[in-house]
């Protein structure tokens, strides 16, 4: 909790942490349901976050915030879901077959897998979520460490993926003091910060 879970949390903008409201994070060492590894709730006006524990502490942190990200999804405005969909909708079109994590790639391939699921409005919903979720969870996770970004074709493309920070970024801004992407060559952070990852990397001031 102290070296992993915590400095996550820490690392939620300001204005996306007044969306969400009061938050609570408790580890469990398991799930009655072992396949389970999360789950979340609203109590009033709370959001109760319970992650099993077992595994690597980032990966809890990840879990952590996908959480968050779902959560958030149910509380985006009618125009900022519909400017969400219509990012999912040219990535589509683009042919773009990767996404960001594991969960909204397994919801995207069966969203794409025949005409019958491309027509389910269950199978886009799920994969809304998912995608979302996993976009959210991102762009904390940009704040909380350096991030280094995986390339292949069941991963999502730097420039997608920077599409995406951006539309976070411009619902929720970053906290004074950080950065959603390196600084340029030649800034006084000079060159070492921009060459160490192509997006996603944190400047603390």
């Amino acid at each position: 909790m102290r070296e992993f879970v915590l400095p996550a949390m820490r690392a939620v903008p300001g204005s996306l942490a007044a969306r969400l409201g009061s938050c609570r994070v408790t580890l469990l060492p398991t799930f009655d349901d072992p396949a389970r590894t999360s789950e979340w709730t609203c109590t009033g006006s709370r959001l109760v976050i319970r992650v099993a524990s077992l595994g690597e502490g980032h990966d809890v942190a990840l879990e952590a915030l996908t959480c968050l990200g779902q959560a958030l999804w149910e509380r985006l405005s009618g125009a900022e879901e519909s400017t969400y969909w219509r990012l999912l909708d040219a990535e589509i079109l683009a042919q773009v077959s990767g996404e960001i994590d594991e969960q909204a790639l397994d919801a995207k391939r069966l969203l794409l897998s025949d005409r019958r699921h491309a027509g389910d409005p269950q199978c886009l919903a799920q994969y809304g979520l998912a995608s979302f979720a996993a976009t959210a969870a991102e762009y904390v996770h940009c704040f909380w460490h350096d991030v280094t970004i995986r390339t292949g074709e069941e991963y999502l493309p730097a420039r997608q993926l920077r599409r995406r920070l951006e539309l976070l970024a411009q619902w929720f801004p970053p906290d004074p003091g950080y950065t959603l992407f390196p600084a340029p060559s030649g800034s006084r952070y000079g060159a070492g910060a921009a060459a160490s990852c192509a997006i996603g990397h944190r400047i603390r001031r």
